[in-house]
């Protein structure tokens, strides 16, 4: 599987991936440190991004979680993450999650790569509905949400707890799969 779209493209995480991971996760560890805090700490070397790679490579396959990377198609520079976890397979709902790179942030990739595995997730995946779960001073990521036309469903209270942080209430966003 090889999304693509302008000059990037999405495709599951491969065990040849570890080193790059590590790369990314740690010139991004500020903006992964909050929500993102185990994939931070599972790869903060290139020996846990080894075994971090194989495991997510074995969840894709088993279809436990699905990790997709947003790649630059001219350099194959990694420049994103997205998961597609929290899988439901008897009510067909996935969760959303995402991260891009400092230096790539505000130009729309996000948007265009979350759009782009949205559809494939309901046509080649099965799921009905997916969600996103986003804190409301996280802007660039409810514009992510809004830009591609998920619906602000309700504030999830104690959502989600940030090392060395109290709980968080969050906001729930989700997409569904039109009817045919």
């Amino acid at each position: 599987m090889h999304l693509s779209f302008d000059s990037y493209f999405i495709e599951p995480i491969q065990t040849q991936d570890a080193w790059n991971i590590c790369n990314f996760v740690v010139a991004n560890e500020d903006r992964l440190k909050r929500y993102f805090p185990l994939t931070l700490k599972e790869n903060l070397t290139p020996d846990l991004s080894k075994l971090f790679t194989e495991i997510k490579v074995k969840e894709f396959e088993a279809k436990e979680e699905f990790l997709f990377l947003i790649k630059e198609k001219e350099t194959k520079a990694l420049v994103g993450l997205i998961y597609l976890k929290k899988l439901d397979w008897v009510k067909k709902r996935g969760e959303l999650a995402y991260c891009i790179g400092y230096e790539f942030e505000g130009k729309g990739i996000t948007t265009n790569a979350v759009t782009i595995l949205s559809d494939y997730t309901f046509n080649n995946i099965g799921l009905k509905t997916l969600e996103i779960i986003v804190h409301k001073t996280n802007i660039a990521s409810i514009k992510v949400a809004e830009n591609c036309n998920f619906i602000w469903i309700k504030t999830l209270k104690k959502e989600h707890t940030p090392p060395g942080e109290n709980p968080l209430d969050m906001e729930l966003y989700e997409l569904y799969n039109e009817i045919e």
